[in-house]
């Protein structure tokens, strides 16, 4: 009998080809495109007099290129949020079944 061990389904860079520059997803992009365009037409019609209002104004660029930085295990920051979100948000009552429960039939 063959040893099956050894064999698998997928192959360690089958997620690779689906990505941009290996790295993002076209979501990604997107989320990072917008708000990069939405801080360069800020740029181009706010007066950026004093740090706050230059702080404001790079913001939008700021906070999405944060949510699609590549973290370990796992893709990005956004996909730690979404799964923090949906772990807290997720059934609250679990139901427990072990070693220490007795049923009778």
């Amino acid at each position: 009998m063959e040893d099956k061990s050894n064999i698998y389904l997928i192959p360690a860079n089958a997620k690779r080809g689906s990505l941009i520059f290996n790295v993002f997803r076209s979501i990604d992009l997107i989320i990072f495109g917008i708000g990069f365009a939405i801080s360069m037409i800020l740029i181009m019609f706010v007066p950026m007099n004093n740090l706050v209002i230059t702080i404001l104004v790079l913001s939008p660029a700021l906070i999405t290129g944060f949510l699609v930085i590549p973290i370990p295990n796992y893709h990005n920051v956004l996909t730690v949020l979404l799964s923090i979100i949906r772990y807290i948000q997720g059934q609250k009552i679990y139901k427990w079944k072990g070693w220490c429960i007795y049923e009778e039939d």
